[in-house]
């Protein structure tokens, strides 16, 4: 059941197309999910044919790395999943992210970041270098969104659990990409989530609305001169789409669209914007709206700001702060004995490419793996600044789930593997210990090449260290 006053607008909105937005309530909505292209096999490969094959997988035309799956193969319960191998995501979701054109190496906010679709979806673009801050309001959804950030292996996210203002505080003019996924009324949702139609009203529309303004103000304070910075929602309302455009745009006059943008809708073209328009793409002036009668996906709105000046290439605005103090090696004496251990080189050469990549920083007793030119964060609520490694114990080191799931076989000395088809899997997701022999010491556990987490074998039986609250049962 549809509000009447959501209906009467929308009629009023899309004219002759009304009947066939509708219409579109009737059909069963499009499930999608995104390759995680931080996930690869010991040979270097994505698992793409694998998962296109296991869950009927078509090509979302918009997303790289997006596929439709068919909803009775359920991939939210296979172990890949729990591997992160993919995200489930809406397809229409996808788009905006596409729109920052991130290059490996920036400086990227996500502003409204939970439960962490984007964030991962940029993360997977920065490929490992660069700084990612995936910021969260809400105390409870900063936490799903960490464990979404760790569940994908991403090793160079700060997630943090701010206010936009205090942000803005600590940030000024600091990032290349910014990305306001805003809080908003939920319309382009009604057909996913039929209980967002029950708390719609046009009084939530005129507050969204106005929260909104408030949130792009402080992203503009954030951006570098140069920048770019997408804007996106999920309604259907002017007000909170192109409303909060004009009302950004009539203050913020070094802020201007950015113009001559296309968007494909049909499968086997690049999907990444800002190239020629070609058959098939729709031609859009730095505004764009996503219908789901028009399109294999919900409702969704972006628009592509770009902020006035240029810092010049190579040119870092240095953290107001300063930047946060490196804990050398030779004080974690218990880290580097699991890192002679356990790994096959030095953390910083598997996740940077080389010896002096990056830095350590102490949270109390955990141990972090951060970005070159870390800013200093004290005051901050973060619920992780980087890659979390593990845990400094009395004489010995307790590494994380994170590190696991940041690792593949290569870079570990000894590898316990799975199939999928194998019932460990299954037992290990749920705790269980199981029978092994082999050389005592922590173990990656694997399932078809892809990690899953931290064994520990000793007395013929593997020790299951899979964090108990993500437990399956």
């Amino acid at each position: 059941m549809l509000p009447e006053d959501f209906l009467q607008r929308m009629e009023g909105q899309l004219g002759e197309e009304y009947p066939a937005f509708l219409a579109s309530y009737e059909h069963p909505r499009y499930q999608a999910l995104r390759l995680n292209t931080l996930k690869k096999t010991e040979s270097g490969e994505t698992m793409e044919k694998v998962l296109t094959a296991l869950f009927h997988m078509e090509k979302v035309p918009w997303a790289k790395n997006g596929y439709y799956f068919d909803p009775q193969t359920q991939p939210g319960r296979h172990p890949f999943h729990e591997a992160g191998l993919y995200y489930i995501q809406e397809p229409s979701a996808m788009a905006p992210v596409g729109f920052l054109d991130i290059k490996p190496g920036e400086r990227v906010l996500d502003l409204c970041a939970a439960p962490g679709g984007k964030s991962t979806q940029i993360g997977a673009l920065l490929a490992g270098k660069g700084l990612l801050v995936c910021n969260e309001i809400n105390p409870a959804r900063a936490k799903i969104l960490s464990e979404n950030v760790e569940r994908m292996g991403l090793v160079n996210a700060c997630v943090t659990n701010e206010s936009p203002d205090r942000l803005a505080a600590v940030f000024p003019e600091f990032f290349d990409k910014i990305l306001v996924d805003a809080p908003c009324s939920g319309e382009g949702m009604f057909r996913k989530n039929e209980v967002a139609s029950t708390e719609w009203s046009p009084e939530n529309v005129q507050l969204c609305g106005e929260r909104q303004d408030g949130i792009l103000e402080q992203a503009a304070r954030m951006l570098r001169p140069g920048g770019r910075l997408v804007y996106s929602t999920c309604t259907f309302a002017e007000w909170e789409n192109e409303g909060t455009i004009g009302r950004f745009l009539d203050k913020q006059r070094d802020f201007q669209l950015v113009r001559e943008l296309s968007f494909p809708l049909k499968e086997g073209e690049d999907p990444m914007p800002g190239e020629e328009s070609q058959e098939n793409r729709v031609r859009f002036d730095g505004m764009l709206r996503l219908y789901p009668h028009r399109l294999k996906g919900e409702g969704h709105f972006l628009a592509v700001l770009q902020k006035a000046g240029n810092m010049g290439e190579g040119y870092e605005c240095p953290p107001p702060m300063g930047v946060a103090k490196e804990v050398q090696e030779k004080d974690c004496r218990e880290w580097q004995e699991f890192q002679r251990d356990t790994l096959r080189c030095s953390v910083r050469e598997i996740i940077h490419g080389r010896a002096d990549g990056g830095f350590l920083l102490k949270f109390g007793d955990h141990l972090y793996l951060v970005p070159e030119g870390f800013p200093e964060i004290k005051g901050m609520k973060v619920l992780r600044p980087g890659l979390h490694l593990g845990e400094l114990k009395k004489n010995r080191f307790e590494p994380s789930h994170a590190l696991a799931l940041a690792l593949g076989a290569k870079d570990v000395r000894h590898v316990w593997r799975l199939c999928g088809e194998d019932p460990n899997v299954l037992g290990y997701l749920n705790g269980q210990t199981f029978p092994a022999e082999g050389d005592k010491g922590w173990y990656l556990i694997c399932t078809d090449g892809i990690s899953l987490g931290w064994g520990k074998l000793a007395g013929g039986m593997m020790k299951n260290h899979y964090p108990k609250g993500l437990r399956l049962n």
